[in-house]
C-alpha cells in the first residue's frame, strides 16, 4: 500500500514540474478588445480621410467618457454586491437642478451648490440601500421605483432649464489641459479612489464577500447591510458628480437628462468590462475599459456619419458578445478542470502525515477541515485511487 502512494506521488509532482500557463483574465481581455476596436476605428477613418485621433476627436471620446464613467463606477459598486441601481439617470438630473438652483449664478456660492446636490444624491442612494437591504425589496424594483418617485417630481417642478451655474464653475465642463478635459482628471482622482477602496480595505472587501455569497458573508460576521448600502450611497455619490458636470456643461440645471440612458449604459459598460452581474467579480479598472469602448464607438459612428439605428444595433451586438465570451469562460470545462488540478497539486498525498507522507491515505474517520479525507480534499482521493 504504501509502495502505490510512493508512486502516485511522482506522477503528481511531475505535473507541477512543467510550465503552468497563466490564463488572461477578463480585465486584460477587456483592454485588448479596446486596442483591437481602436485599431479598426482608425483604419475606418483613415479610409475616409480623416483621423481617428484628431485633437477634436479626442477631446470629444474623452468628454463622452467621463460624464457615463462617472455612473459606471458607482454602479460597480452596487454590482459587485449583487445589486442594481436604474434610478442613477434621475439622480444625475436632479443633481444638475439642485446644483444650478444653488448656485443661481453666484461665484460665492458654487460650494454649496456641490455640497447640496452631493447631498441630496447620498440621500436617494441611502433611500436605496436601506430598502433593499431593511425591507428586502428585489433591488431593481426598489430603485426603479425611487427613480419613478424622482422623475415625478422632476415632471412636475420643473418645465425646462432652471437655475444658472456660474462661469467660473462651467470650467469643469469645458476646461482642458491640452487634449484632456479636466473632467477625465477628475474622474481619474475617483477611479484610484474606487480602485484603493475595493482592493485596499475593509469596506472593499466586504463588498466582494457580499456580492460572492451572501448568507456566508453573514455567517462570517461581516454586517451585509451596511455593504449593500455603502455601495448605494457611492453609486449615488458617482452619479451626483456626474449632475455637477451636466450642469456644468450646459450652464443651467436639466431635468430630462434622465432620457439620455445613463442607467442602462452604465450597466452595459460594467458588464462589458467584465464585472458579473451576479456579483462577487469585477474591477474598476475593467469598468472604464468598457466607458472607453462604448465611447470609441461612438465617436467613429459619429465621424463616419452612421445612422443612430444601426449605432444602436452594432452596440448591442458587442454587448451581447462580450457577455456570452464571460460566460463561456465561467463554464469552460477545460478551465474548471486546470482549476481542480491546481487545487489537487497544492495539497498533495501525506503532506500531513510527517515526512515521506507517512499517514495512510486510507484513513476513513470524521472528514473535518483539516483531514486528509473527505470531499474537499481532492489529494485524499488521489491517494486510494493509487492504492487501488
Amino acid at each position: 500500500m504504501s509502495t502505490a502512494v510512493s508512486t502516485a506521488s511522482p506522477r503528481a509532482g511531475s505535473t507541477t514540474s512543467g510550465p503552468r500557463r497563466r490564463r488572461l483574465g477578463s480585465t486584460g481581455i477587456v483592454y485588448l478588445a479596446l486596442v483591437g476596436i481602436l485599431v479598426v476605428s482608425a483604419g475606418l477613418v483613415a479610409a475616409q480621410g480623416g483621423s481617428f485621433f484628431s485633437q477634436g476627436n479626442l477631446f470629444y471620446l474623452l468628454s463622452q467618457t467621463s460624464l457615463l464613467g462617472f455612473v459606471a463606477i458607482g454602479q460597480t459598486f452596487v454590482i459587485l454586491c449583487k445589486s442594481l441601481d436604474l434610478s442613477v439617470g434621475y439622480v444625475v438630473a436632479w443633481s444638475s437642478l439642485v446644483a444650478a438652483t444653488t448656485m443661481a449664478g453666484d461665484p460665492s456660492r458654487i460650494w454649496l451648490g456641490v455640497v447640496a446636490a452631493l447631498a441630496v444624491a447620498a440621500g436617494v442612494g441611502l433611500v436605496n440601500g436601506l430598502v433593499i437591504s431593511k425591507l428586502r425589496v428585489n433591488s431593481f424594483i426598489a430603485t426603479l421605483g425611487v427613480g419613478l418617485i424622482i422623475k415625478g417630481y422632476l415632471d412636475t417642478q420643473f418645465k425646462g432649464p432652471s437655475g444658472e451655474v456660474p462661469k467660473a464653475f462651467q470650467g469643469f465642463g469645458y476646461t482642458r489641459i491640452g487634449p484632456v478635459p479636466v473632467s477625465v482628471i477628475v474622474l481619474a482622482v475617483v477611479m484610484v479612489l474606487g480602485v484603493v477602496l475595493l482592493t485596499r480595505t475593509r469596506p472593499g472587501y466586504h463588498m466582494f464577500a457580499v456580492g460572492g455569497n451572501i448568507d456566508v458573508a453573514r455567517l462570517s460576521g461581516i454586517r451585509t447591510d451596511r455593504s449593500i448600502v455603502l455601495a448605494h450611497v457611492l453609486c449615488s455619490l458617482c452619479a451626483g458628480i456626474a449632475g455637477l458636470l451636466i450642469a456644468a456643461r450646459f450652464g443651467t440645471g436639466n431635468a430630462l437628462v434622465y432620457t439620455y440612458g445613463y442607467d442602462l449604459n452604465s450597466i452595459a459598460a460594467v458588464v462589458l468590462g467584465g464585472t458579473l452581474l451576479m456579483g462577487g467579480r469585477g474591477s474598476i479598472l475593467g469598468t472604464i475599459a468598457g466607458v472607453l469602448i462604448l465611447a470609441s464607438l461612438d465617436t467613429v459612428f459619429n465621424v463616419l456619419d452612421v445612422s443612430p439605428f444601426f449605432k444602436d444595433v452594432l452596440r448591442g451586438a458587442i454587448i451581447i458578445a462580450a457577455v456570452a465570451m464571460y460566460a463561456r469562460r465561467q463554464i469552460d470545462p477545460a478551465s474548471s478542470r486546470a482549476r481542480f488540478k491546481a487545487l489537487a497539486q497544492s495539497v498533495r498525498p501525506g503532506s500531513r502525515g510527517g515526512p515521506g507522507g507517512a499517514s495512510s491515505p486510507d484513513r476513513t474517520g470524521p472528514a473535518g477541515p483539516g483531514s486528509a479525507a473527505g470531499p474537499e480534499n481532492p489529494s485524499a482521493t488521489t491517494g486510494k485511487e493509487a492504492t487501488r
